[in-house]
């Protein structure tokens, strides 16, 4: 058996064979059966004749008619098609096909930058003046310079290492890469902790935020007509999960791009509206922009460090990269009537996603810095510390001089970005939770129970929103443990899988960032626990009005 797996192999990885050049015959010779006159003396003159195959091919060979060129066209079509078969990338396991991420792979450039760009804008850009109040505007414009440039290079690292290898595996999924470099053990002391709160984490922050927006949104809509018996904090969670579970009930990741679409659409009105509305209103009265002076080193520290994990939770998303490029697949010449071929030599799945992520991350620039610069502008230190952030201060100040009508659809876009959003973000958990039925069963998730699973997991969401209504005051700390993910993994993946030489340029560098990514992110960790136990954590379970 190893013998024909090295044979096979060895056949998948041959070049193809070159064609050789054409021989071209004279047309006085072409129905000639005389020896050559350069035959000579000891020369056969057998070699100087036209071969019968010549002489059948030449004809058509010179033919001009219009039915040539489509022929050869065709048949070269053909040859390219079945050089390359022995370079299409395989799924790691075959069973894939049956699960939400890689079950439909007809994707492309514009797939891609909708679930970027929708999942790369969020809520936690509402928050990033906040990081301006600790930081300062000179400090603050320069990390979200580097952390902006970090994440990206990292992101173009995971995009290239989906498919390392021309007919390889693809690395699907950001745990299958973790635990391709790491190994299974380490893999879920490492990512496995950081990458279930980026997905649920997120998920139960997107309803806080979306279901306090909805609240929100129906105050401005209604006024004070509509007041008189309002709908609780826990209700509204209630209708925002129950209207996310229903979106939810699209298949797999290529069935949510025009979701994807519109949230994206969502994400760009909302924060442009936001910092338009903000700079045109002109400075709060009092507004003071220097940093806040802390009593002590300690909290001044702790007030820094807050400001960085703020920055750093800003730029999360590299989570669900793997599994959106995992959906990316180009239309080949040679699809026939079967659909798509898998990724090529020729038409790697990288070169659309990363068209797609430049895009999108371009918008995310244009988002963030405005939003960021001008809203510390407008508002200074009196920007709103809570999940709302810039948001809650529009309404704080503006709420009375601001058109309800740009409120409610500022406030609707808000909505509608958290719920699209959270359809990104759970599509990881619904992919392990249906991945345990068909690895067990051997056979396709049944619809019902596919809809059960993420009804469950809305549920669990709901419950864990309820319970933990504060978790927007731990952004600094969430931050700092998903920070390996963006900045530092990405670059130890790639030393370990593309084994650059030591001492060379590529080697170095991701070493390095990988090394200051992975202290970062304990400095970050260690200092707001410590910001927890020496100033306390003002929490109330299971009452989100009181937060």
């Amino acid at each position: 058996m190893s013998s024909g797996k090295e044979v096979i192999s060895e056949v998948e990885s041959a070049p193809p064979t070159p064609r050789p050049p054409p021989v071209s015959t004279p047309p006085s010779q072409i129905h000639s059966l005389s020896p050559s006159p350069r035959a000579g003396p000891g020369r056969s003159p057998l070699r100087g004749m036209a071969s019968p195959f010549r002489t059948m091919a030449s004809p058509l060979r010179a033919m001009a008619t219009p039915l040539a060129s489509p022929v050869r066209k065709a048949v070269a079509t053909v040859r390219d098609c079945l050089e390359e078969v022995g370079h299409i990338t395989r799924l790691a396991d075959p069973r894939d096909a049956w699960l939400p991420i890689t079950e439909s792979r007809s994707g492309n450039a514009y797939y891609a930058a909708f679930h970027n760009l929708c999942s790369g804008i969020g809520f936690q850009a509402l928050v990033l003046p906040a990081a301006f109040v600790s930081l300062g505007w000179t400090w603050a414009i320069i990390c979200l310079t580097v952390a902006f440039a970090w994440q990206l290079y990292t992101l173009w690292l995971l995009v290239r290492l989906h498919e390392p290898v021309a007919g390889g595996v693809r690395y699907s999924r950001y745990m299958h890469l973790a635990t391709t470099v790491f190994g299974e053990r380490w893999a879920k002391f490492l990512a496995f902790l950081p990458l279930l709160y980026l997905s649920a984490g997120i998920c139960t922050a997107l309803i806080i935020v979306g279901g306090g927006s909805m609240k929100m949104l129906f105050g401005v809509a209604c006024g004070e007509a509509c007041l008189a018996r309002p709908l609780t904090t826990v209700e509204w969670y209630l209708v925002f999960v129950c209207a996310a579970v229903l979106l939810s009930q699209l298949p797999n990741l290529n069935s949510i791009a025009g979701v994807s679409l519109v949230g994206a659409t969502a994400s760009v009105a909302y924060c442009t509206m936001i910092w338009v509305v903000s700079v045109a209103k002109g400075r709060v009265a009092a507004v003071s922009y220097d940093p806040v002076k802390a009593p002590n080193d300690v909290d001044a520290t702790l007030s820094v460090l807050n400001g960085l994990g703020i920055i750093a939770f800003a730029f999360r998303g590299h989570n669900v990269v793997l599994e959106i490029q995992a959906s990316q697949r180009k239309f080949l010449s040679c699809s026939f009537h079967t659909g798509t071929m898998p990724s090529t030599l020729k038409h790697p799945s990288h070169v659309p996603m990363w068209k797609g992520v430049k895009v999108a991350y371009a918008i995310v620039a244009l988002c963030f810095y405005p939003l960021a610069i001008d809203g510390f502008w407008a508002y200074g230190n009196q920007i709103p510390q809570n999940s709302g952030g810039i948001l809650s201060a529009l309404y704080e100040f503006h709420s009375r001089d601001v058109s309800r009508m740009v409120l409610g659809i500022t406030t609707m876009l808000v909505v509608i970005n958290c719920l699209t959003s959270f359809q990104i973000y759970a599509m990881p958990m619904y992919d392990n939770m249906e991945a345990g039925y068909v690895h067990k069963k051997n056979r396709p998730c049944p619809w019902w129970l596919r809809s059960g699973f993420r009804a469950f997991f809305g549920g669990v969401n709901f419950l864990i929103a309820v319970a933990l209504p504060f978790l927007s005051q731990l952004a600094g700390l969430l931050g700092g443990i998903s920070l390996p993910v963006t900045l530092a993994y990405p670059c130890f993946m790639w030393v370990a899988i593309k084994k650059p030489r030591r001492g060379t340029a590529t080697w170095n560098v991701n070493w390095a960032l990988g090394i200051v990514g992975m202290g970062i992110s304990v400095v970050l960790i260690v200092g707001n626990l410590w910001g927890l136990v020496e100033k306390g954590l003002r929490v109330k379970f299971f009452k989100p009005d009181a937060q």
